[in-house]
């Protein structure tokens, strides 16, 4: 692969970071890296790709919804009434659940669908429907290792993304997930 060190400044502050932030990620000192910068060293080749490494994960190319899930799931079973998934989202400050029939997913319910049944039902008449009357299709699934860059894509159509692996669910990625890991620049 092909490195263009002029590019290491230019991506740096695209992504927000300082010359220190960078150096300690990679391992070296901030006066390495403004060398490297400036043009006035010619850095080992491991370095340079260390640095490379750590500006695509910082951007989001290497960083995977295993970093940024959250965990563990919390969800309501298809048999809850709907008082309980409120107050789940409420207590858990979260706008989504995945639904459950024993550990197998079947379901999701979200703040979407409870505002449409408060809707058609009215107000009074939604907190004793069961949960598995009013939910909608289940999450998609994805891989820990998929890429924020694919999750993101996925969120603009969906809720949440289900996150396992040998079908076992370690965690839940939401569009909340993936803000908060672009403003702590994982």
């Amino acid at each position: 692969m092909l490195y263009e060190i002029e590019e290491i400044k230019k991506r740096r502050k695209k992504l927000g970071i300082t010359q220190k932030e960078l150096a300690e990620l990679v391992g070296v000192s901030q006066p390495m890296i403004a060398r490297i910068e400036s043009g006035s060293i010619d850095p080992k080749l491991s370095i340079v790709k260390k640095i490379f490494d750590v500006l695509d994960e910082i951007g989001g190319r290497k960083t995977t919804v295993k970093d940024v899930m959250s965990s563990p799931v919390i969800g309501v079973d298809r048999s809850d009434n709907l008082e309980r998934a409120v107050t789940l989202m409420e207590k858990n400050n979260i706008s989504q659940l995945p639904v459950f029939e024993g550990k197998r997913v079947v379901g999701s319910i979200s703040e979407s669908n409870i505002l449409k049944l408060i809707v058609e039902r009215g107000f009074s008449e939604c907190l004793n429907i069961k949960v598995g009357e009013v939910m909608s299709e289940p999450f998609p699934v994805v891989s820990p290792s998929t890429t924020l860059d694919r999750a993101s894509r996925m969120l603009m159509e969906n809720q949440a993304l289900l996150v396992m692996e040998d079908s076992r669910i370690l965690g839940i990625a939401t569009k909340y997930d993936i803000m908060r890991a672009l403003n702590r620049r994982i």
